[in-house]
């Protein structure tokens, strides 16, 4: 179990401490995001490779591989 240390900020900083905190949030949002359609694209890719005999080799490691940032980007 992790314990968050909270600093003092003083009070003619707070402004800059809650935009920082904002535009933190907006770019671990977006992260998440992005990492969900990547692994959707990737998954959609590896099923379109695996209907091929040849491209199965490189199909399945990538669903497998979308699948799991897929998932990293949920939780």
């Amino acid at each position: 179990m992790t314990t968050r240390v909270r600093s003092h900020v003083p009070w003619l900083l707070w402004p800059f401490r809650a935009v920082w905190q904002l535009v933190t949030f907006v770019l671990g949002l977006t992260g998440r995001l992005i990492a969900v359609v990547l692994g959707i694209v990737f998954m959609i890719v590896g099923v379109l490779l695996t209907v091929t005999v040849i491209g199965a080799i490189i199909g399945i490691p990538l669903l497998i591989f979308g699948f799991f940032l897929m998932l990293r980007g949920l939780f």
